[in-house]
Formats: structure tokens, C-alpha cells, sequence
């Protein structure tokens, strides 16, 4: 019973999303009704430009970040990657992240909505006014000590036969797994968690017994955890992307 733990998202981003920051358990403790949310972002495409701000620059000090966040100079303070399709972003409760324009994300979070928004990059409504703003809450969540990347680079090159490839393997909160498919794929729920099924390239047959249930590109397909034994089918002759998530 209870909340769904987690919450599945397709970023498609027009432009570039604020500069943003969610609490940990700890920065909660001090800030009334937040909620701690840990994300990855699984890069399904990207234009040749795109880019994912994810954490601080080595360089960056809490006194410069302060000087800068309301100022075009603030990206000397960011770690600044190019979007690779593959690639994936583990952004634990305290980075400081956007997700750059010309972007298609898979994201898999806590089941939170707590975000406070530190940039909107000097934009303003049609009224001329700036969306607000949340830098002294963001402050009291950003981790200014934590300089490890977020980036966790893809894999490389196709095959003709399966592969799995995990993605986050220690979170507490969820577990996520590249599955690289050339032909059946056999798994089992054994009861400890449900499967989340998320297809990137090509559809997929989920197989029970004699029941088949088709699940076309981009969409999820939950799995309880009661659900024992399964197959994945997939189109023959090409290699099919799935991403597995589980708790």
C-alpha cells in the first residue's frame, strides 16, 4: 500500500530548463513540507549541440556561486557535458542541474515535487515578469563539497546477442539496468519488486503463459512484483533497447 515510490517522465526540451536543485533527507529537516527526490536521466536523443548541466565545477566555491547564479557567468560554476544518446546522469538530492535544449530524456525519480528553481536564465513571462525563484531554499540543499561527475557514459556498439548493462546499481532508490535485446529475453519478479519497463528504439511483446501484450516505443510497461516469470520478445534481426527499473 502507500505512494507509488517512484515517478517515470519523457523530457523533451524545447529549451533549456531552469537551474535547479531538490533536497536530501537532511535539507527536508529544515525545510517545511519538502520532500527528498534522487533522479537519473537516461539520454534516448539529443541534437548535435545539446548539452546537460549536472553539478559543480571543480573551481566553484559557494562564495562564487553566490556571485554569480543571477548572472550569464554562473556556467564557469557548472559541470558541462555534451549529450550522447546512451549516456545516463545519476543527480542525487543536492546537485545542482538542466537539462539542456534539443534533449530527449527518460527520467526516473522519487516520487517527489520538491524543486527549487536557483536560474531561469533571464527569461520572463508574457507579462514581462521572471518565474520566482526559491535561492535561499536551494541553497540550504546544494552540496558545494561534492565534485564527482554524474555522467555514466553508454554503451558502445551493437551485438547479436543479449546484453544487460546496469546503469544505477548501489541507489537506495531505485536500480536501473540497459538491456541491449537481439532475441528473447527471459526474467522472473521472484517477488522482491515490481519490473518497470520502459522501450527507447523498437517495441516489445511482454509474453505470459499464452497472453502477449505488445508495448510500443516510448511507452512503460509496470510489472507487479507478484507476477513471477515473463519473456520479452523482440523484432528479429536489430538490436532493441529496453531500460528496467526496480526498488
Amino acid at each position: 500500500g502507500g505512494r507509488f515510490p517512484l515517478l517515470i517522465k519523457l523530457i523533451d526540451a524545447g529549451k533549456r530548463l531552469s537551474l535547479q536543485v531538490h533536497p536530501d533527507e537532511d535539507a527536508c529537516k529544515k525545510l517545511p513540507g519538502a520532500e527528498p527526490k534522487t533522479e537519473m536521466w537516461y539520454v534516448i536523443a539529443a541534437k548535435s549541440d545539446a548539452e546537460i548541466i549536472a553539478g559543480l565545477d571543480y573551481r566553484c566555491t559557494k562564495i562564487s556561486f553566490i556571485d554569480t547564479y543571477s548572472t550569464p557567468a554562473v556556467e564557469k560554476c557548472l559541470q558541462v557535458s555534451r549529450s550522447i544518446p546512451g549516456d545516463a546522469y545519476l543527480i542525487t538530492a543536492g546537485t545542482v542541474h538542466a537539462v539542456g535544449e534539443g534533449n530527449l530524456l527518460l527520467e526516473i525519480q522519487q516520487n517527489s515535487d520538491t524543486t527549487y528553481r536557483i536560474s531561469d536564465w533571464g527569461r520572463v513571462d508574457t507579462n514581462g515578469k521572471p518565474r520566482k525563484l526559491h535561492v535561499n531554499e536551494a541553497l540550504e540543499c546544494i552540496h558545494f563539497t561534492h565534485r564527482t561527475s554524474s555522467k555514466i557514459s553508454g554503451v558502445v556498439g551493437t551485438a547479436d546477442h543479449n546484453r544487460k548493462f546496469p546503469i544505477i546499481k548501489y541507489s537506495k532508490y531505485f536500480r536501473v539496468d540497459d538491456l541491449r535485446l537481439a532475441n528473447t529475453w527471459t526474467d522472473n519478479t521472484d517477488g522482491k519488486s515490481f519490473h518497470l519497463l520502459t522501450t527507447i528504439n523498437r517495441p516489445i511483446k511482454i509474453v505470459k503463459n499464452e497472453t502477449e501484450t505488445e508495448i510500443g516505443i516510448g511507452r512503460n510497461c509496470l510489472i507487479p512484483a507478484a507476477f513471477g516469470g515473463y519473456r520479452i520478445e523482440v523484432a528479429p534481426n536489430a538490436e532493441t533497447t529496453v531500460i528496467k527499473t526496480v526498488i
